[in-house]
């Protein structure tokens, strides 16, 4: 097994190629006990290590799609009295959120050890939209009528906190304060920033597909392997 690097960390789960890349400069990764460098690749029987934690590389892929409920944050970082989505797996792998949603979110979330996939999920130029419903609070003084909300947020609003302009990639109202959106980029918190930058603040936002795979009636707070051809249709 000859393979570069950056390569053996995302195929590891780890990272996504470029966070890789980053993660060796700034000398978290070493092979055989050395601090790597970029070009370093990595051969049969060598040990790779991340902030000296042994990266292991594993055979068998895993892709599973869970209904995250409210309150549970996506990271990999446990902190004291907060409750974490990778409780309710149960997995022995070490795995990723291809795509994660904020603690008050709640919907799809897709968990795998696959680097590259989580890259092509996440990466706007493989446009994979992403669906959610949202919900609103009754806004005493908005900035604009609900009839013009989508066309507000399709031409893009300052969000400010160095994040600059974002927007949605369309959208329609389903009802009164009910929004179907869709995204093709991924900013922190993206879709309650927002709407409060016009004055509709979000009551609840629950995300019901990624791409082509659908959370369809899996109960909240459950988890499920993803079949081949879900797999196949992120790969696109």
């Amino acid at each position: 097994m000859d393979m570069i690097l950056q390569k053996y960390l995302a195929q590891a789960g780890l990272c996504s190629r470029r966070q890789a890349e980053k993660h060796i400069r700034d000398g978290r990764v070493a092979v055989n006990g050395r601090t790597a460098e970029l070009g370093d690749g990595v051969r049969e029987g060598n040990k790779v290590f991340f902030d000296g934690r042994r990266v292991i590389l594993s055979e068998k892929k895993i892709y599973i799609i869970l209904n995250k409920p409210k309150g549970y944050t996506c990271t990999n970082r446990n902190f004291p009295g907060e409750k974490n989505i990778f409780s309710l797996l149960k997995q022995p792998q070490r795995l990723f959120a291809a795509g994660r949603l904020d603690k008050e979110s709640r919907g799809l979330v897709l968990l795998t050890n696959d680097g590259d996939l989580t890259v092509r999920l996440t990466h706007p130029r493989f446009a994979h939209e992403k669906k959610y419903l949202v919900k609103l609070y009754p806004a005493r003084a908005p900035l604009c009528p609900e009839e013009q909300v989508i066309g507000r947020l399709r031409a893009g609003l300052d969000i400010g906190a160095g994040d600059g302009v974002a927007r949605i990639k369309s959208g329609r109202r389903l009802a009164p304060g009910y929004f179907e959106i869709m995204l093709a980029e991924g900013k922190k918190r993206q879709i309650r920033r927002l709407f409060q930058k016009i004055g509709y603040p979000v009551k609840d936002i629950r995300r019901v597909a990624i791409g082509a795979l659908a959370l369809g009636g899996l109960p909240e707070g459950q988890w499920r392997n993803l079949s081949a051809a879900e797999i196949r249709s992120l790969a696109v």
